[in-house]
Protein backbone atom coordinates (compact mmCIF):
# COMPACT_ATOMS: atom_id res chain seq x y z
CA UNK A 1 0.00 0.00 0.00
CA UNK A 2 1.17 3.70 -0.84
CA UNK A 3 2.43 6.08 1.97
CA UNK A 4 0.13 8.66 2.61
CA UNK A 5 1.18 12.58 2.38
CA UNK A 6 0.92 14.49 5.03
CA UNK A 7 1.80 17.97 4.57
CA UNK A 8 2.21 20.36 7.80
CA UNK A 9 1.98 24.38 6.83
CA UNK A 10 3.20 26.82 9.08
CA UNK A 11 6.09 28.00 11.59
CA UNK A 12 7.75 28.57 14.83
CA UNK A 13 7.59 26.08 17.52
CA UNK A 14 3.85 24.68 16.77
CA UNK A 15 5.12 23.37 13.81
CA UNK A 16 8.11 21.72 14.69
CA UNK A 17 6.03 20.73 17.76
CA UNK A 18 3.84 18.64 15.05
CA UNK A 19 6.72 17.28 12.89
CA UNK A 20 7.72 15.90 16.01
CA UNK A 21 5.42 14.02 17.17
CA UNK A 22 4.35 12.97 13.75
CA UNK A 23 7.90 11.84 12.41
CA UNK A 24 7.52 8.32 13.39
CA UNK A 25 4.15 7.47 12.03
CA UNK A 26 4.61 4.51 9.90
CA UNK A 27 3.14 4.44 6.25
CA UNK A 28 3.22 8.28 5.96
CA UNK A 29 5.80 10.71 3.67
CA UNK A 30 6.48 14.08 5.35
CA UNK A 31 6.87 17.53 3.92
CA UNK A 32 6.66 20.60 5.90
CA UNK A 33 6.27 24.12 4.33
CA UNK A 34 7.78 26.60 6.50
CA UNK A 35 7.54 30.06 5.80
CA UNK A 36 10.71 32.28 5.61
CA UNK A 37 9.39 35.91 6.55
CA UNK A 38 10.48 36.23 10.10
CA UNK A 39 12.69 38.81 9.92
CA UNK A 40 13.10 38.84 14.18
CA UNK A 41 16.47 38.29 16.37
CA UNK A 42 19.71 35.82 14.79
CA UNK A 43 16.96 35.35 11.85
CA UNK A 44 16.31 39.08 11.10
CA UNK A 45 19.92 40.17 11.32
CA UNK A 46 21.56 37.29 8.88
CA UNK A 47 18.15 37.89 6.52
CA UNK A 48 19.44 42.10 6.50
CA UNK A 49 22.83 41.54 6.26
CA UNK A 50 23.14 38.96 3.30
CA UNK A 51 20.17 39.50 1.95
CA UNK A 52 18.76 35.95 1.84
CA UNK A 53 15.58 34.52 3.21
CA UNK A 54 14.96 33.96 7.12
CA UNK A 55 16.03 30.28 7.95
CA UNK A 56 15.12 30.26 11.86
CA UNK A 57 11.74 28.34 11.46
CA UNK A 58 13.38 25.96 8.98
CA UNK A 59 16.26 25.15 11.54
CA UNK A 60 13.50 24.38 14.22
CA UNK A 61 11.83 21.83 11.90
CA UNK A 62 14.92 20.20 10.68
CA UNK A 63 15.80 19.30 14.18
CA UNK A 64 12.12 18.73 14.83
CA UNK A 65 12.49 15.66 11.70
CA UNK A 66 15.79 14.72 12.63
CA UNK A 67 16.30 10.92 12.89
CA UNK A 68 18.69 11.01 16.00
CA UNK A 69 19.50 13.35 18.47
CA UNK A 70 23.15 13.49 17.82
CA UNK A 71 26.30 16.22 18.00
CA UNK A 72 25.63 17.97 14.93
CA UNK A 73 21.62 18.34 16.13
CA UNK A 74 22.83 19.90 19.44
CA UNK A 75 24.77 22.09 17.36
CA UNK A 76 22.44 23.84 15.13
CA UNK A 77 20.86 24.53 18.60
CA UNK A 78 23.72 26.06 20.12
CA UNK A 79 23.40 30.01 20.32
CA UNK A 80 26.71 32.16 21.18
CA UNK A 81 25.78 34.49 23.64
CA UNK A 82 25.44 38.09 23.81
CA UNK A 83 26.13 39.31 27.54
CA UNK A 84 26.33 42.90 26.94
CA UNK A 85 23.21 42.84 24.24
CA UNK A 86 25.75 43.88 21.89
CA UNK A 87 24.87 41.61 18.98
CA UNK A 88 27.99 42.33 17.08
CA UNK A 89 30.02 39.39 15.08
CA UNK A 90 28.13 36.24 15.71
CA UNK A 91 27.05 37.14 19.42
CA UNK A 92 23.01 36.09 19.76
CA UNK A 93 23.63 34.09 16.84
CA UNK A 94 22.49 30.87 16.92
CA UNK A 95 24.92 28.31 14.92
CA UNK A 96 22.48 26.05 13.07
CA UNK A 97 21.50 29.96 11.04
CA UNK A 98 25.20 30.82 10.23
CA UNK A 99 25.72 27.06 9.02
CA UNK A 100 22.65 27.42 6.61
CA UNK A 101 24.00 31.34 5.86
CA UNK A 102 27.32 29.51 4.45
CA UNK A 103 25.31 26.69 2.73
CA UNK A 104 23.59 29.55 1.28
CA UNK A 105 26.77 31.79 -0.12
CA UNK A 106 28.21 28.35 -1.35
CA UNK A 107 25.49 26.84 -3.09
CA UNK A 108 24.14 30.11 -4.38
CA UNK A 109 20.68 29.09 -4.03
CA UNK A 110 18.74 29.08 -0.61
CA UNK A 111 16.98 25.85 -1.42
CA UNK A 112 19.46 24.24 -2.22
CA UNK A 113 21.04 25.07 0.86
CA UNK A 114 18.51 23.64 2.85
CA UNK A 115 18.36 20.13 0.60
CA UNK A 116 22.28 19.59 1.73
CA UNK A 117 21.95 20.26 5.45
CA UNK A 118 18.30 17.67 5.73
CA UNK A 119 20.90 15.08 4.26
CA UNK A 120 23.55 15.87 7.26
CA UNK A 121 20.98 15.59 9.82
CA UNK A 122 19.24 12.57 8.26
CA UNK A 123 15.72 14.53 8.20
CA UNK A 124 12.51 12.18 8.17
CA UNK A 125 10.72 13.80 5.28
CA UNK A 126 11.15 17.11 2.99
CA UNK A 127 11.65 20.34 4.39
CA UNK A 128 10.48 23.13 1.80
CA UNK A 129 10.80 26.97 2.43
CA UNK A 130 7.10 28.71 1.27
CA UNK A 131 9.48 30.54 -1.15
CA UNK A 132 13.32 31.51 -2.17
CA UNK A 133 12.84 35.16 -2.07
CA UNK A 134 12.99 37.52 0.48
CA UNK A 135 10.03 38.50 1.73
CA UNK A 136 8.22 41.19 4.10
CA UNK A 137 5.04 40.62 5.56
CA UNK A 138 2.42 43.41 6.15
CA UNK A 139 -0.36 44.01 8.38
CA UNK A 140 -3.72 46.07 7.98
CA UNK A 141 -4.95 46.54 11.22
CA UNK A 142 -8.68 46.74 11.67
CA UNK A 143 -8.43 50.90 12.18
CA UNK A 144 -5.97 51.03 8.97
CA UNK A 145 -2.76 51.63 10.40
CA UNK A 146 -0.88 49.22 8.46
CA UNK A 147 2.32 47.38 10.18
CA UNK A 148 5.86 46.32 8.45
CA UNK A 149 7.59 43.18 9.88
CA UNK A 150 6.58 39.95 10.75
CA UNK A 151 8.12 40.99 14.49
CA UNK A 152 6.14 44.20 14.33
CA UNK A 153 2.94 43.03 13.95
CA UNK A 154 2.32 41.40 17.30
CA UNK A 155 3.53 44.36 19.59
CA UNK A 156 0.82 46.97 18.13
CA UNK A 157 -2.26 47.20 20.57
CA UNK A 158 -4.47 46.72 17.42
CA UNK A 159 -6.22 43.94 15.69
CA UNK A 160 -5.37 42.82 12.50
CA UNK A 161 -7.70 42.98 9.59
CA UNK A 162 -5.55 41.45 6.85
CA UNK A 163 -1.51 40.32 6.32
CA UNK A 164 -0.34 40.76 2.95
CA UNK A 165 3.19 41.20 0.76
CA UNK A 166 3.50 44.69 -1.11
CA UNK A 167 5.27 42.76 -3.87
CA UNK A 168 4.78 39.44 -5.58
CA UNK A 169 5.98 36.00 -4.16
CA UNK A 170 6.69 33.10 -6.13
CA UNK A 171 6.17 29.97 -4.16
CA UNK A 172 8.65 27.35 -4.46
CA UNK A 173 7.32 24.89 -6.99
CA UNK A 174 8.30 21.73 -4.88
CA UNK A 175 5.75 23.33 -2.04
CA UNK A 176 3.34 23.29 -4.55
CA UNK A 177 4.05 20.03 -6.02
CA UNK A 178 3.66 18.93 -2.37
CA UNK A 179 -0.02 20.23 -1.87
CA UNK A 180 -1.22 18.69 -4.89
CA UNK A 181 0.03 14.89 -4.12
CA UNK A 182 -0.86 15.20 -0.36
CA UNK A 183 -3.69 13.43 1.54
CA UNK A 184 -4.07 15.47 4.86
CA UNK A 185 -2.72 19.00 4.54
CA UNK A 186 -2.16 19.99 8.26
CA UNK A 187 -2.30 23.60 9.18
CA UNK A 188 -0.66 24.80 12.71
CA UNK A 189 0.23 25.17 15.48
CA UNK A 190 1.16 28.43 16.31
CA UNK A 191 0.71 32.03 15.35
CA UNK A 192 -2.37 32.46 12.65
CA UNK A 193 -1.14 35.44 11.21
CA UNK A 194 2.43 35.59 11.17
CA UNK A 195 3.20 31.67 10.82
CA UNK A 196 0.78 30.35 9.29
CA UNK A 197 -0.93 32.52 7.02
CA UNK A 198 2.49 33.94 5.43
CA UNK A 199 2.36 30.49 3.63
CA UNK A 200 -1.06 30.52 2.39
CA UNK A 201 -1.20 34.08 1.33
CA UNK A 202 1.36 33.03 -1.47
CA UNK A 203 -1.05 33.25 -4.54
CA UNK A 204 0.48 29.84 -5.91
CA UNK A 205 -0.16 28.24 -2.54
CA UNK A 206 -3.35 29.87 -2.04
CA UNK A 207 -4.65 28.38 -5.16
CA UNK A 208 -2.87 24.79 -4.73
CA UNK A 209 -4.84 24.72 -1.16
CA UNK A 210 -8.12 25.56 -2.66
CA UNK A 211 -7.64 23.05 -5.68
CA UNK A 212 -6.46 20.36 -3.68
CA UNK A 213 -8.75 17.59 -2.48
CA UNK A 214 -6.49 16.59 0.14
CA UNK A 215 -8.64 16.77 3.84
CA UNK A 216 -7.38 20.25 5.34
CA UNK A 217 -7.37 20.03 9.15
CA UNK A 218 -6.26 22.74 11.45
CA UNK A 219 -4.54 22.18 14.71
CA UNK A 220 -5.58 25.30 17.08
CA UNK A 221 -3.83 26.83 20.00
CA UNK A 222 -5.28 26.55 22.89
CA UNK A 223 -4.59 30.17 24.29
CA UNK A 224 -4.58 33.45 22.14
CA UNK A 225 -1.33 35.24 21.23
CA UNK A 226 -1.33 38.99 23.00
CA UNK A 227 -1.08 41.73 19.82
CA UNK A 228 -2.36 38.97 17.41
CA UNK A 229 -5.35 37.18 18.40
CA UNK A 230 -6.78 38.96 21.26
CA UNK A 231 -10.12 37.14 22.94
CA UNK A 232 -10.25 34.80 19.48
CA UNK A 233 -12.68 32.36 19.56
CA UNK A 234 -11.76 28.77 17.74
CA UNK A 235 -14.27 30.26 15.22
CA UNK A 236 -11.73 33.18 14.90
CA UNK A 237 -9.06 31.60 14.37
CA UNK A 238 -10.97 29.66 11.36
CA UNK A 239 -12.51 32.60 10.32
CA UNK A 240 -8.96 34.55 9.94
CA UNK A 241 -7.75 31.41 8.07
CA UNK A 242 -10.66 31.26 5.96
CA UNK A 243 -10.46 35.09 4.90
CA UNK A 244 -7.49 34.84 3.56
CA UNK A 245 -8.27 31.54 1.24
CA UNK A 246 -6.97 28.51 3.28
CA UNK A 247 -9.58 25.83 3.51
CA UNK A 248 -10.73 24.02 5.99
CA UNK A 249 -12.10 20.52 6.61
CA UNK A 250 -11.47 19.77 10.25
CA UNK A 251 -10.51 21.82 13.20
CA UNK A 252 -8.97 19.79 16.20
CA UNK A 253 -9.26 21.49 19.52
CA UNK A 254 -7.58 20.47 22.82
CA UNK A 255 -10.24 18.61 25.11
CA UNK A 256 -7.87 19.09 28.08
CA UNK A 257 -8.91 20.62 31.06
CA UNK A 258 -6.45 23.72 32.09
CA UNK A 259 -5.53 24.07 35.95
CA UNK A 260 -6.89 27.68 37.05
CA UNK A 261 -2.96 28.39 38.07
CA UNK A 262 -2.21 28.51 34.27
CA UNK A 263 -5.11 30.48 33.00
CA UNK A 264 -4.16 32.99 35.73
CA UNK A 265 -0.92 33.44 34.84
CA UNK A 266 -1.63 33.81 31.11
CA UNK A 267 -4.35 36.32 31.89
CA UNK A 268 -1.50 38.33 33.44
CA UNK A 269 0.14 38.07 30.01
CA UNK A 270 -3.03 38.88 28.18
CA UNK A 271 -3.51 35.38 26.57
CA UNK A 272 -7.20 33.79 27.32
CA UNK A 273 -8.15 30.78 26.61
CA UNK A 274 -9.55 29.67 23.12
CA UNK A 275 -12.95 28.12 23.15
CA UNK A 276 -15.53 26.91 20.77
CA UNK A 277 -18.51 29.49 20.97
CA UNK A 278 -20.75 28.03 18.31
CA UNK A 279 -22.77 24.70 18.08
CA UNK A 280 -22.87 24.29 14.81
CA UNK A 281 -20.08 24.70 11.95
CA UNK A 282 -19.66 23.98 8.32
CA UNK A 283 -16.69 21.88 9.13
CA UNK A 284 -15.52 18.98 12.26
CA UNK A 285 -14.72 19.62 15.04
CA UNK A 286 -12.48 16.92 16.48
CA UNK A 287 -11.30 17.26 20.59
CA UNK A 288 -8.34 15.36 21.66
CA UNK A 289 -6.20 15.48 24.33
CA UNK A 290 -3.55 17.67 23.09
CA UNK A 291 -1.80 19.16 25.94
CA UNK A 292 0.80 18.66 29.10
CA UNK A 293 1.69 21.17 31.60
CA UNK A 294 4.98 22.63 33.06
CA UNK A 295 4.66 24.70 35.86
CA UNK A 296 1.91 27.40 34.47
CA UNK A 297 3.12 26.69 31.06
CA UNK A 298 0.74 24.80 28.85
CA UNK A 299 2.49 23.24 26.03
CA UNK A 300 1.33 20.85 23.09
CA UNK A 301 2.18 17.23 23.25
CA UNK A 302 4.10 15.52 20.36
CA UNK A 303 2.85 12.14 21.50
CA UNK A 304 -0.65 13.07 21.51
CA UNK A 305 -0.63 14.84 18.36
CA UNK A 306 0.69 11.93 16.92
CA UNK A 307 -1.78 9.53 18.08
CA UNK A 308 -4.26 12.28 16.26
CA UNK A 309 -2.68 12.45 13.48
CA UNK A 310 -2.64 8.66 13.31
CA UNK A 311 -6.11 8.91 13.33
CA UNK A 312 -6.38 11.38 10.90
CA UNK A 313 -4.67 9.50 8.30
CA UNK A 314 -6.15 5.70 8.79
CA UNK A 315 -9.83 7.60 8.37
CA UNK A 316 -8.38 8.71 4.73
Amino acid sequence: MKNKKVVIIGGGHGQSTICKGIKNIEGIDISAIVTVADDGGSTGRLRKQFHIPAMGDIRNVMIALSANDDLMTELMEYRFDDPNGTEEDVAGHNLGNLILTALTQTCGSFFEAVQKIQNILNVKGKIIPATSQVITLYAQMEDGVVVRGEANIPDVNNHIKKVFYETFVVAEKEAIHAIKEADLIIYGIGSVYTSILPNVIIPDIRSALQQSHAKKVYFCNAMSQPGETDGYSVEDHVEALKKHGAPVDAVVVASDPIPQKSIQAYRAEGSTVVSIMKAQHDYQIIEEPLLYFDGHLIRHDPEKIKEVVEKLVSAL
